[in-house]
């Protein structure tokens, strides 16, 4: 949604870049747009990738567009938490302020639920009907090969189909 937004208003692309989702040009900079659903995305490793990915991004951008200044933004698409400078490089652009920032508007963050409320309910409809199939299929399955006629659970047929495997090489090598 992001994405396709920043392409209307903004005119930004799809980056070519790993880990970075948008880019565009506004007043000669450059933005560099990785975007996140809520604040508790990732752990460190995660958090260091991402700086990677950002630095990565722009060594490319410097060297084979000539492009000097380069703004790194992690936009996070929910929540309060205020603009802030993450490992002196990202920026984290959050809930309103991110969609602000890609939309223009001050309130788009509240006119895009409405919409996206309906594509869900229908969504939700389908998955709920598929679902309610898939769990009596393998509820079947599972009745079939691992209950006996009472409908008591065959422990040890199922403890052996989840974990049984030695193999003849197995107990040669620690028999």
């Amino acid at each position: 949604m992001a994405i396709f937004v920043a392409h209307k208003t903004l005119n930004a692309s799809k980056s070519s870049s790993r880990g970075i989702d948008f880019e565009y040009t506004k007043d000669n900079i450059r933005y560099i747009v990785s975007v996140k659903s809520g604040l508790n995305w990732g752990n460190s490793s995660q958090w260091t990738a991402l700086e990677n990915d950002f630095k990565n991004a722009i060594k490319v951008l410097r060297q084979s567009h000539h492009v000097n200044d380069v703004k790194t933004i992690l936009g996070i698409c929910y929540g309060k938490a205020i603009t802030t400078l993450k490992r002196g490089l990202i920026l984290q652009v959050t809930g309103q302020n991110f969609w602000y920032m890609v939309s223009g508007d001050e309130k788009f963050y509240t006119k895009i639920i409405e919409p996206l409320g309906y594509k869900v309910k229908e969504l939700n409809e389908s998955f709920n009907i598929r679902k309610s199939e898939i769990i009596n299929k393998f509820t079947k399955e599972f009745i079939d090969e691992f209950c006996d006629e009472e409908g008591r659970i065959l422990w040890e047929k199922l403890v052996k189909f989840n974990s049984e495997n030695i193999t003849e090489r197995d107990r040669e090598e620690f028999g």
